[in-house]
């Protein structure tokens, strides 16, 4: 079992497999709000406050917090080394090939279920906008297959079976627009995160006035850590209460920062413009969700949107608010897509590491004219085109917060195992208090996944194992650094 802990020298790409370098901090900070701002503010609000009651708003810090700092250790590995991968390449750089395997394979976890996910949130907006104008697609096209009944009961009806249609045209849409070029794809990017941007603060200066503090009473009625659980409506499964479980949900609202050190490679001044990026991107978007949160919770009580897919449209409705409902309605159908894009921009490119690595077919690296990977693009919206057309929701969503949990930890240990090793290295940007930010970054993520459900951690590992045996029996053959 020789190499498993051999290191990879970061070095120029020939020709043929180099990126076009088209984006500034500008694209880097819209790439990262439109990766993070989506899918968490518009539906996970409700789950959380179903979970936390009105100290949602403390999940929302604390899991702002934990990526804060994972975010300024992500800002020092991805400037001390702008080589597209992300964690992966970190990690393969620092810690070792076997370490790196399990990353990387965690991460095609994470962007996989991620892309999935909102694809298939996207299809329920998008299928609800067609039968407002009359247009109905078949229950077999409109919707993937769902196990109807209450799982925590025991009792569970038949799965129907279908294919959901709207999740696999939209993911081919971002894939193509991604294949167009990076820059064209940041540049529709950014202006779809302006009209997301500009209607948060629209449900904002609609939604505050409304504000009643009756509605945050009892503020934690579940407590921050009880252990108490309770059958979830909509998954059909036990849940964990309390401030601390709805954290390790609303975790996932505040993770796409980590899209930004995947475009390492394609930053016009990596060691400026990635921190800009990453760190930009948290503090605005940890701001927009602590508002956009208390305005919601103000302005209704929780108990009447916490079960909803549709929270802030609901809670403007309930203020008699419809005509702006219906602009915040269509308005989440537009900005999805944006986080869509971010996901599979940064799984396309973390494929296209372990392609140059060896771990996968190395004609799968190959750049197009217009400097995008273009086959690598089509591999990862096919694959993600089947999660998100067979596999049930409540099947995948959580699992993806596992699989960032994983990479956010092994980053931090980068940061500290190079502060370590090489004290003197080239940082053009420097963690802050690296030893507390980095260990803090490390036991946050490992206090969320505690916080997980049983059967996902289960499944992180399962996961994990068949990784493994495929890395042992045959991508460690395949590693060119050996």
């Amino acid at each position: 079992m020789s190499g498993l802990f051999r290191r990879k020298l970061i070095t120029e790409q020939p020709p043929e497999h180099q990126l076009a370098r088209t984006l500034s901090w500008p694209h880097l900070v819209a790439l990262g709000v439109g990766a993070i701002v989506g899918t968490g503010i518009l539906t996970l609000i409700g789950v959380g406050a179903d979970r936390a009651g009105p100290a949602v708003l403390v999940s929302f810090v604390v899991a702002g917090a934990i990526c804060a700092c994972a975010a300024l250790c992500y800002a020092e590995m991805a400037t001390m080394i702008p080589a597209s991968g992300s964690a992966y390449t970190y990690s393969y750089a620092t810690l070792g090939e076997v370490i790196a395997w399990v990353v990387g394979w965690s991460l095609i976890l994470e962007y996989s279920l991620v892309v999935s996910a909102v694809a298939v949130g996207w299809s329920g907006y998008a299928v609800g906008f067609l039968h407002g104008i009359g247009i109905d697609l078949p229950a077999y096209l409109a919707h993937g297959p769902a196990l109807a009944g209450a799982k925590c009961t025991g009792t569970t009806s038949a799965a129907s079976f279908g294919i959901n249609l709207p999740a696999v045209l939209i993911i081919a849409v971002v894939a193509g627009l991604l294949s167009l070029g990076t820059r064209e794809s940041a540049r529709v990017n950014t202006l779809l995160v302006v009209i997301k941007i500009v209607t948060l603060a629209l449900f904002v200066a609609v939604a505050l006035p409304h504000f009643d503090a009756a509605n945050l009473n009892p503020f934690a009625p579940y407590g921050y850590a009880s252990g108490a659980t309770k059958c979830d409506p909509i998954g059909g499964s036990w849940v964990k209460l309390g401030v601390m479980p709805a954290a390790a949900i609303i975790f996932f609202a505040f993770y796409g920062f980590d899209a930004i050190s995947t475009a390492a490679e394609e930053a016009k001044n990596p060691d400026r413009d990635l921190a800009i990026g990453i760190v930009g991107s948290m503090i605005l978007c940890t701001a927009i969700y602590i508002v956009v949160a208390a305005a919601a919770l103000g302005a209704l009580h929780f108990t009447k949107f916490a079960s909803s897919t549709e929270p802030l449209a609901l809670i403007l409705r309930e203020v008699g608010q419809g005509k702006v409902a219906t602009i915040v309605a269509a308005a989440a159908v537009i900005a999805l897509p944006t986080v869509i894009l971010g996901f599979l921009y940064g799984q396309s490119r973390i494929f296209l590491v372990m392609a140059r690595d060896g771990f996968l077919p190395a004609g799968l690296a190959k750049i197009s004219r217009r400097g995008t990977p273009v086959r690598i693009t089509a591999v990862t919206a096919v694959l993600v085109s089947i999660l998100a057309a067979l596999v049930p929701l409540d099947v995948i969503a959580s699992l993806a917060n596992a699989g960032t949990i994983c990479a956010f930890i092994a980053v931090a240990v980068c940061v500290l195992v190079l502060r370590w090793r090489e004290p003197e290295g080239r940082r053009p940007f420097r963690t802050p208090l690296a030893w507390l930010v980095a260990p803090g970054a490390i036991l946050g993520c490992l206090y969320l996944f505690t916080s997980l459900q049983s059967i996902t951690q289960i499944s992180f590992f399962v996961w994990n194992a068949i990784g493994l045996a495929i890395y042992i029996l045959y991508a460690r053959r395949r590693s060119l650094v050996a």
